[in-house]
């Protein structure tokens, strides 16, 4: 699915990212895991094409995402609120997403309304703009925005920052439902240890940009993570 090779980025010629082969299968869970400044932003905004590599490649289902657009065909994201259309609505932002993913309205609403318990009575038929919510219900906005057209990838960086621990909870079931279907892959960074492991099949951990740790969660990862972050 996912194929990093001799990727790196440099800022001001400080090095923050060195990632010399990563591979992620179609259909795994990954949390992204590390301290601020540990590269993951860096990562998935490499991945999303929205900055440029000083040298390597990433290529999904064969596309590198630097030299095609056709990933965006099926790859859903939300990395933050730059990604919102602040003076639409919530609906009205759907609608734009739908269009761009070939979706039409009636079935927008109908995958929007899967998700009336995560928005909690907060988001829709209130007629705010975006700007206008919440930063909580702004992320919820935009995680649910990146999974309208059932992509084969979602991308989603800190979604649960900003939310209460009900709403996290919901996120957490949410993510699983996607998992058990098995048909999308899905990659998650988070602060959140604890939250990170319980819905990932695997834990890539980055520390000063390079992958210190790659593990497929057990009952012991949690632990291990914990012991190795709070040295």
């Amino acid at each position: 699915m996912i194929s990093i090779k001799n990727l790196t980025k440099e800022y001001n010629g400080v090095q923050v990212l060195h990632i010399a082969d990563l591979e992620i299968k179609a259909g795994e869970s990954v949390g992204l895991v590390g301290n601020n400044g540990a590269g993951k932003t860096t990562l998935f905004s490499l991945m999303l094409n929205l900055i440029q590599a000083n040298t390597g490649e990433i290529s999904i289902n064969g596309v590198k995402v630097n030299e095609s657009e056709k990933w965006k065909d099926f790859t859903g994201s939300f990395v933050d609120e730059s990604f919102l259309i602040s003076y639409l609505t919530a609906e009205e932002y759907f609608y734009f997403i739908g269009e761009l993913a070939g979706v039409n309205k009636v079935d927008v609403d109908q995958f929007v309304g899967q998700f009336t318990e995560f928005f909690n009575g907060e988001v829709l038929a209130k007629n705010k703009y975006i700007r206008d919510l919440s930063k909580g219900n702004q992320k919820k906005v935009g995680i649910v925005g990146a999974l309208i057209g059932e992509p084969e990838l979602i991308i989603l960086d800190e979604p649960f920052a900003n939310l209460d621990p009900s709403s996290q909870f919901r996120l957490k079931n949410l993510i699983r439902q996607l998992m058990e279907k098995g048909e999308m892959t899905i990659l998650i960074s988070s602060h959140d240890l604890s939250h990170t492991v319980e819905i990932s099949d695997r834990i890539i951990a980055l520390q000063k940009g390079e992958v210190v740790k790659d593990l497929m969660t057990s009952t012991e990862t949690l632990e291990e993570l914990t012991t190795f972050f709070s040295v």
